[in-house]
This record gives C-alpha cells, sequence and structure tokens, in this order.
C-alpha cells in the first residue's frame, strides 16, 4: 500500500509550549487510522496541522508525496468534520450536504444528484429537504460525513464526531463509520480519547500522550503487546504489580515484588536491577487455579455482574504495599466467584503478563 499522508520530524510549539514533539508517522492509503489519547496530549494539534488550519513550527507533511507545506487548508485534499458538526440549521439536508460544491460552482440540478447519491451512501434516501432539526443526533453526523464526502477528499479528518451521542448511539455510529469508510475507500483519520472507539473501527491506532507518538499498531497488537507503560495503563484495563526486575530469558523476564516474584514475557531494554511493572489483564486471571505459576492471595472486596461476565475486585494485602486486584469472570464460570470477604488465588501465565520498565 502506498502513504496517503507522511509526517516528517514535525513539531508544534505555542509560546513556550511543545504540543507536537518531534514526530514522524506515515498513514496508508485507504486505511482507518485512529490517533487516541488523553486530553492535551497534541491529537487535535496534529489533526488541524494535516489540515491546514495550523502550521508546523518544523517539520513537513506530505500529503500523497505532495508537500503542503504553505499550501492552504481549502486548497489540500482533504475535508474535516469537527466535534460541534457545524451544521447550516437554514438550509435543507441536501443544500447541507452540497454547500462545498456550491462554493466550487457547481450548478443545482448536478448538486442535487450529487446529495441524493450521498444520501442513498449514508442510508437516507429522501432526507434530502428536511430541515437539520428534523433529524436525530446519528442522523446529522451522517449528514456531516456526507458534506465531508462530496468535495471528494483523499482524506477524511474527523475529530471526535461522536464524543456528544449517548452510549448506544456511539456504538451504532462506529460500526456505521467503519462500513462507510470499507466502501469509499478514502483514508480516514480518527482523533478519539476513547479506547474503546479506536480499537473497535481501525485498522491502525497511534497511542500519543504529552505530544510524543508511544506506539502504533494494529489494535490487537495494542492490547496484547503494549511497547511502553502508558500504553499499559491507558489502552484497557490492568492489574499491575511494582518492583525489580532480577533476571531475564528467553523473551522472560523475573520481576521480584512486595508480593513475591512473578515471571512475565519482557519488554524491550530490560536489564536486571532496573525499575519495572508487570501488567496483567483481568480476563487473564483465574480464580483458584492452583496449578499457575504465578499467584496472588487476595480477599474479595466486591463483585460487579455484568452479564455476559462479572468483575471480582480484591485487594492483597499481605505487605506495605497492598495492591488492587481485578479478576474478570465469564458468566459461565459465576459458580467460581469469590464471596465478599472470602480469600481467593488469582493464577496467570507468564505468557499472559508483560513486563515494562517504569520509572
Amino acid at each position: 500500500m502506498t502513504n496517503t499522508v507522511s509526517l516528517i520530524d514535525v513539531e508544534m510549539n505555542f509560546a513556550a509550549t511543545r504540543a507536537v514533539k518531534r514526530m514522524s508517522l506515515d498513514i496508508e492509503s485507504g486505511e482507518f487510522f485512529s490517533i487516541l489519547g488523553p486530553s492535551g496530549c497534541g491529537k487535535t494539534t496534529l489533526l488541524r496541522m494535516i489540515a491546514g488550519f495550523l502550521t508546523p513550527t518544523s517539520g513537513r507533511i506530505l500529503i500523497n508525496g505532495a508537500d503542503m507545506t504553505g499550501v492552504a487548508a481549502n486548497r489540500r485534499p482533504t475535508a474535516m468534520i469537527f466535534q460541534s458538526l457545524a451544521l447550516f440549521p437554514l438550509m435543507p439536508v441536501w443544500e447541507n450536504i452540497t454547500f462545498g460544491l456550491e462554493v466550487r460552482g457547481v450548478g443545482k440540478k448536478e448538486r442535487r444528484r450529487q446529495a441524493d447519491r450521498l444520501l442513498d451512501l449514508i442510508a437516507l434516501p429522501g432526507y434530502g429537504n428536511r430541515m437539520i432539526h428534523e433529524l436525530s443526533g446519528g442522523q446529522k453526523q451522517r449528514v456531516a460525513i456526507a458534506r465531508a464526502l462530496a468535495i471528494e477528499p483523499q482524506v477524511l479528518l474527523l475529530d471526535e464526531p461522536l464524543s456528544a451521542l449517548d452510549l448506544k448511539l456511539r456504538q451504532r455510529m462506529r460500526a456505521e463509520l467503519r462500513e462507510l469508510q470499507q466502501r469509499t475507500g478514502v483514508t480516514f483519520i480518527y482523533i478519539t480519547h476513547d479506547q474503546s472507539e479506536a480499537l473497535a473501527m481501525s485498522d491502525r491506532v497511534a497511542v500519543m500522550n504529552a505530544g510524543q507518538l508511544q506506539q502504533v499498531g494494529a489494535p490487537l497488537d495494542l492490547y496484547t503487546k503494549p511497547a511502553t507503560a502508558f500504553v499499559a495503563e491507558f489502552v484497557g484495563e490492568n492489574n499491575v504489580l511494582s518492583g525489580t526486575v532480577v533476571e531475564t530469558f528467553d523473551g522472560f523476564a523475573v520481576l521480584e515484588s512486595a508480593h513475591g516474584r512473578f515471571v512475565g514475557r519482557g519488554g524491550d531494554g530490560l536489564r536486571p536491577s532496573m525499575k519495572a511493572r508487570m501488567y496483567i489483564r483481568p480476563e487473564s486471571l483465574c480464580v483458584n487455579h492452583q496449578g499457575q505459576e504465578n499467584r496472588l492471595t487476595a480477599i474479595s472486596e466486591r463483585f460487579d455482574f455484568e452479564g455476559a461476565f462479572a468483575t471480582a475486585h480484591g485487594i492483597v494485602r499481605h505487605s506495605n504495599e497492598p495492591v488492587n486486584v481485578q479478576v474478570a469472570i465469564p458468566h459461565r464460570q459465576l459458580g467460581e466467584a469469590p464471596g465478599i470477604g472470602a480469600e481467593f488465588v488469582a493464577g496467570f501465565s507468564r505468557h499472559d503478563a508483560i513486563v515494562l520498565a517504569h520509572d
């Protein structure tokens, strides 16, 4: 695949603040690419530089191999959907969709034809004469996407467009966005702080923190093979054990903690005597499976039933550094769930834990 967007040593400074630190990144043609990170990490700044609304302090941005330095936003092969959507309330839906074409001088008959085509694409046929206030939240989202696609961008930039929707509508719109992207083949660059959105929709995800890229990879790789402690703690839930590396061997590391010695997959650059943390997903812990090589003994404090599974919350107290433990229990194994106040053993395999350096 070819690269649609390439960032080469891009930086963005606002006075003394470095919003985006030197960053290089390639986004492939036809890819659904998400940029994930907490508020203030620089992800929206990065998107606005690609769109042309901000000029990088240094570095270059290429789109389809062309250097965008000095190219205005309205002359770039991009379209952007803002969090607010910015639809025009006094225009019917079809005029909203084709506003960009009107600006370009396209005649009314052709604009209406294009609007009808795009309404079919977003599964809103016959909605062209409706006013914006007559639409639901999800329908407005789709109209905003159709308006962006009307100008036939090579790259569609989306800045947290689902954040104002309720949970069920967000989940439905995630599926619709992904399906629409696959049908059109347009490169999507999607900004979000919601990890479930990024993992569910994306071909690849870039995780940012404090203006820097932490890791770029497929959703499954980010979840199962985090490269840094930040990614491990930000993407999904994890149980965390802090300690010191005492040994590394064959891709594994031994961590000495206040609760004993544990073995897990070793992250890059680990050496004996380094401070590190071990991360274990709640679904990787098994309750009262004595055969597991790594074991934690905890006291059950809470039990959250969530239908398909439940989460047992416990605390490991036998040291001066108590540790909270979460164990995901599938519905079919709820009979193994410990009662409140009961002691239980949570075991896990070395293959289901990862040890990463941590200051």
